[in-house]
């Protein structure tokens, strides 16, 4: 009898589901700045690209000083043993007007311009993963704003009810009490979408399509201080970027030495010997070719390379009026937030949240209507999002600084 009942004692616990731990799709792993900066720097494919054209560039400085190779000729005349000529000849030809020296020093700039676009490239991805990783910081604080938002006015809500089945206020203030408990419901929801879709973006800077970490970890009230719009000012033309505009310019003059360079017609030295067997005799052959410049004059690309030369001057301007412009927006937008913040925390703050707590207690003694509660939570509601927002708004312009100067 139990060696029957054993195969379906088996089978029951084998059909039935046993109980399994839920793996969760995203380890709960907290990240902080230096490590979102330290997957940036070693996994960003843009960081990769810029430093393989630096690898390039190097390789380019190396074949620029590369000598032009001799060219062998060979020619038979007749294909009778008896008087057939044989020609052979190695020619070697000789660049004249520096062009070598000229591509040497075009490759070098080029070289260095790379080496700056790559240390560009590095310092904007820098300020770019702080930025993304203070937007996720201040979803983070969002989402704990709409959860602490869907409370107060679920608080709100069965107050209303318990004063209406009391008999005190009418169903209508219920009814706008479930109304705003459902909105703040629809606000904490898009916040959770919000935060998912900010954690995705600061996991594309490193390469990863969806984020590994559940949290970043970091202080949404500490403010970021720079020093004052003066000595900002003082490093700004030290920047990578804008070395990388300089390094262009002088990468172009560059250019336009190598145009004028080639305007001067390379010499070309052949030497060789002749059999010819119809006379039985070898004979020496020198020869010297040099290109007549009588059409050619190479004045189109000389003019050419200048106004690309101009053209880049003309941009190098440009971009420092631009960073300029830029670092003195983000230097006010940093003042401005930075103001802000501290005037609702030490002010706005607290006296929105002491008039919340007197029109709950007023409402529940009888002594305020709903809409006065109502009023008071919108008001601390609003506050704290202008806090928020006032914090993002100056962790953003912060790391605009710190990309601008290449920090």
């Amino acid at each position: 009898m139990r060696r029957m009942l054993m195969p379906l004692v088996l089978a029951a616990m084998w059909s039935s589901p046993l109980p399994v731990q839920a793996q969760p799709a995203t380890p709960f792993l907290e990240l902080s700045l230096d490590g979102a900066v330290e997957r940036a720097v070693s996994r960003s494919p843009v960081l990769l690209a810029a430093q393989r054209d630096a690898d390039a560039a190097e390789a380019a400085l190396q074949q620029a000083g590369a000598r032009a190779n001799p060219t062998l000729n060979a020619a038979v005349e007749d294909t009778r043993r008896a008087s057939r000529s044989t020609t052979a000849t190695l020619e070697w030809p000789i660049e004249l007007g520096g062009k070598r020296a000229a591509r040497i020093a075009v490759a070098e700039r080029s070289r260095e311009l790379a080496q700056a676009v790559s240390a560009d490239t590095r310092s904007r991805l820098r300020a770019e993963v702080a930025r993304e990783f203070f937007g996720v910081l201040v979803a983070q604080e969002r989402l704990a704003l709409s959860a602490d938002s869907v409370r107060l006015a679920a608080a709100a809500a069965d107050a209303a009810a318990r004063r209406v089945a009391a008999g005190k206020v009418a169903p209508i203030d219920e009814a706008r009490a479930r109304v705003d408990e459902a909105n703040a419901q629809l606000e904490a929801a898009e916040a959770d979408v919000a935060l998912a879709q900010a954690r995705r973006s600061l996991a594309t800077l490193w390469g990863d399509a969806e984020p590994d970490f559940a949290r970043v970890q970091g202080d949404t009230d500490a403010l970021p201080s720079r020093p004052p719009f003066g000595e900002l000012l003082a490093g700004l033309d030290a920047s990578p970027g804008l070395q990388a505009h300089r390094l262009e310019l002088d990468r172009q003059r560059a250019l336009v030495d190598l145009a004028r360079s080639r305007a001067v017609p390379d010499l070309g030295v052949s030497v060789g010997a002749k059999r010819d067997n119809e006379l039985g005799r070898t004979l020496a052959i020198v020869g010297v070719s040099l290109p007549l410049p009588l059409f050619d004059r190479q004045q189109g690309g000389v003019l050419e390379a200048a106004r690309r030369a101009d053209k880049a001057e003309a941009e190098q301007q440009q971009a420092r009026l631009q960073a300029l412009a830029a670092l003195q927006q983000a230097c006010g937008q940093l003042a401005l937030a930075t103001t802000t913040v501290r005037r609702l925390k030490d002010t706005v703050l607290p006296a929105a949240r002491q008039a919340h707590d007197a029109a709950t207690r007023g409402f529940e003694a009888g002594k305020f209507g709903f809409l006065d509660v109502l009023d008071a939570q919108r008001s601390l509601l609003q506050a704290r999002e202008r806090h928020l927002s006032a914090l993002s708004s100056a962790h953003q312009a912060a790391a605009a600084i710190d990309r601008l100067l290449g920090r």
